[in-house]
């Protein structure tokens, strides 16, 4: 059995506790690490950092971790912790990282990577010269229902791929009436990094990147639909950032992307996320886990009558795909292919690069919208 020391920071917030912390790292080390290819075992041993002690204290005692620590710097001159991880805030991970990067670690964190896109290329180029392993979280990717999305494309389903429309989001509460808000209130503060554009246009990179084609133009407007809200402590605040997100993409190979997102919206879809694929000889319609399809074969042929109720079941016209493998949860599944690229140098395609790239459409998304056009999107050198 092999240890490797890892570094989590940030791991008290919603996603760096549950995904992160409880469903990835602690999961790995409860079923006795991973196995690499050469049969022997990899176990994690985490030490958890953050700025309020009890709290981590806490945090410690109720999950069996022996270690934790408020004093980053103690942690990152500690040899024997190969590895740092950054769950915090955007405005912070560019320089958490960097000064990781100097300790000799190993990198992986959430995104964003920064607000800017300077920062991030330059961050990028410093991990990629560096020699050390370096990546960024690419969730969705994992989600069931997209690996069901990428195995029709693979098996040629689709046929030519036309079109995708996705639509993301749910009503976020505003905090009053007595009922509290589903998201931190720094989401909806840009100086604290906030804004839907910002957050979700680098997930909407690496999904459309990855399984349908590189980026090539967009066009983006944003909105701030909720203008006050009522934050942790009960009182209220102006929003000054975007709550809502409208773009539209041009793809290599001339597919077009459609992509709502919205924390303003509420939902009558089949999930929170959802993508429909629409091709010359079929369509799917994915959402976090389950993916349904409709062949050429076998779509309806409706016609147009404004003067008679509807007569199509159109949800009953489509078949769901079946589970036909076991789907671990995704944030682990990409730790553990993160673990095996530092431990064996296991094949990795998501570095820091990608997070650039991510950071790249956000900041086009947010020029679009105020200047109202279309935009080209370029190649990044690194």
């Amino acid at each position: 059995m092999t240890t490797i020391g890892t570094i989590l920071h940030g791991v008290t917030g919603r996603m760096g506790y549950n995904q992160h912390l409880v469903r990835s790292i602690l999961a790995i080390r409860d079923q006795g690490g991973i196995e690499l290819s050469s049969g022997k075992r990899l176990q994690v041993d985490p030490i958890i950092v953050g700025r309020n002690a009890d709290k981590i204290a806490a945090l410690a005692n109720k999950h069996g971790i022996e270690r934790w620590t408020t004093d980053l710097d103690a942690a990152l001159a500690n040899r024997n912790d190969r590895i740092f991880f950054d769950a915090g805030t955007t405005l912070m991970r560019a320089e958490l990282l960097s000064k990781a990067l100097d300790a000799g670690k190993h990198v992986y964190c959430e995104k964003p990577i920064s607000d800017d896109l300077q920062v991030a290329l330059d961050l990028a180029k410093k991990a990629r010269s560096s020699g050390l392993k370096h990546g960024v979280v690419q969730d969705k990717l994992f989600l069931p229902g997209l690996r069901k999305l990428a195995l029709l494309r693979d098996s040629g389903f689709f046929g030519e791929i036309l079109s995708v429309r996705g639509e993301f989001g749910y009503w976020v509460f505003e905090g009053d009436w007595g009922v509290p808000a589903q998201r931190p209130s720094w989401n909806y503060r840009k100086g604290d990094g906030g804004g839907i554009i910002l957050d979700m246009l680098c997930h909407w990179r690496y999904v459309l990147d990855n399984l349908f084609g590189n980026v090539k133009s967009l066009s983006c407007i944003g909105a701030t639909h909720i203008p006050k809200r009522v934050d942790e402590n009960g009182q209220p605040y102006a929003c000054d950032t975007d709550d809502a997100a409208y773009a539209t993409f041009e793809l290599e190979g001339g597919v077009i992307a459609q992509i709502n997102s919205s924390w303003a919206v509420r939902v009558r879809r089949d999930d929170l996320v959802t993508f429909q694929v629409d091709g010359t000889h079929g369509s799917a319609v994915a959402g976090l886990t389950k993916c349904w399809t409709q062949h050429r074969v076998n779509t309806p042929k409706p016609v147009w009558n404004p003067d008679q109720p509807q007569t199509i079941d159109f949800y009953k016209t489509w078949d769901e795909v079946p589970d036909t493998q076991n789907f671990d949860n995704g944030f682990k599944a990409q730790w553990e292919m993160f673990l095996r690229h530092v431990a064996e140098d296991a094949p990795w395609p998501y570095g820091l690069e990608a997070g650039a790239k991510g950071v790249q459409l956000a900041e086009l998304g947010l020029k679009s919208w105020a200047e109202r056009r279309w935009l080209d999107v370029p190649d990044l050198e690194f």
